[in-house]
């Protein structure tokens, strides 16, 4: 792998960490606004609630627990099975197939791995929409992180145990930027992907973030060359 002046230096990585939703797909995609009134309906049908307050819940768990569905879990007991079977129970066709993406991920030099908030899955309903299902060793998802989400570092502490990543080896691509936090303390080369929502944004300025692109697929061809 070499390196021209402009372009960053990932010679010492070889282990390649992504996010899945809205990172490996652009955001524009808009599948969270499918997810988003699963989420809604969901809450209004466990709590007979209307869809104000269903809504009201649903973005006061986000913010206060990391995810909804940790909210929901220790707020008010649901199988969380239960929860991601619903609201990932979506249409993926809004996301193109991307051969170049494929491409570019079968020359990055070592092991690749998603690690995200959703579940196993969705993952895979993704992965094969885009072409990529193959390009992956394996899917860490938030059952495996026990139902904690990605904003905290005990889930990266268990990504990192189960499959033998040394950190300062990897780089995590992530859109959340508060999300990439935990991976930099733990010594993992961040690169945030700013999404078209307002979380995104949260906690994006600091030394956390090494990198930033609005295209994925360039940003990995430009580091592989």
């Amino acid at each position: 792998m070499t390196q021209d002046q402009n372009i960053p230096d990932f010679s010492h990585i070889d282990h390649w960490v992504f996010d899945l939703d809205n990172t490996l797909y652009p955001a524009d995609c808009n599948l969270f606004a499918q997810v988003d009134i699963r989420m809604r309906d969901f809450i209004i049908e466990l709590l007979d609630v209307e869809a104000d307050e269903a809504r009201r819940l649903q973005k006061g768990y986000f913010l206060s627990h990391g995810t909804t569905l940790k909210g929901l879990i220790d707020n008010h007991g649901i199988r969380p099975e239960d929860f991601l079977h619903y609201v990932h129970d979506i249409d993926v066709t809004p996301v193109p197939p991307n051969p170049e993406l494929r491409d570019v991920l079968h020359q990055l030099p070592g092991r690749k791995l998603i690690f995200t908030n959703g579940s196993v899955a969705h993952a895979e309903n993704v992965m094969t929409r885009l072409g990529i299902a193959d390009c992956f060793e394996d899917i860490f998802d938030i059952v495996h992180s026990d139902f904690v989400p990605k904003k905290h570092i005990e889930p990266y502490h268990a990504f990192l145990a189960k499959h033998d990543v040394p950190p300062t080896r990897a780089a995590m691509f992530e859109d959340m930027a508060r999300n990439l936090i935990p991976a930099h303390e733990l010594g993992m080369t961040t690169v945030w992907i700013p999404g078209n929502t307002d979380w995104s944004y949260t906690d994006s300025e600091g030394e956390h973030i090494h990198h930033t692109t609005d295209n994925l697929t360039k940003f990995l061809q430009d580091v592989s060359t």
